[in-house]
């Protein structure tokens, strides 16, 4: 599953609350996206249909996500994986490890969670 920006955007205001109204979810885009209502209206039909949405037409708040955060996360974790580093995890650390400034209590848990893996 590979989500495009708006999708996440869409999710992402979705993922924020049990339920919501067509009002709220334009509301919670409007200020970044600047979308009008009926694109929002677009992009929620056209991911029901993909299964990220789920619409309960007889609900004040029809609409909520039908995919969690975290199995998005994990997919697209997964596919940059493969894609860029062709499923070598080590290398992928590697990458973002010498990119990125950890600090002292992020290098320690780092640390422990590797100790704590069966390798």
């Amino acid at each position: 599953m590979r989500l495009t920006d708006a999708e996440w955007a869409v999710l992402e205001a979705l993922w924020a609350g049990d339920g919501f109204a067509l009002g709220e979810v334009y509301s919670a885009l409007r200020p970044a996206r600047g979308w009008s209502r009926n694109t929002v209206y677009t992009y929620l039909t056209r991911m029901a249909d993909k299964g990220l949405v789920r619409i309960d037409r007889g609900s004040e708040r029809p609409y909520s996500a039908a995919v969690s955060r975290a199995d998005c996360a994990r997919a697209e974790r997964g596919e940059l994986l493969d894609r860029v580093y062709k499923g070598a995890a080590g290398d992928l650390i590697a990458a973002f490890l010498k990119e990125s400034r950890l600090s002292r209590e992020e290098t320690e848990r780092l640390r422990r969670l590797l100790d704590g893996m069966e390798v």
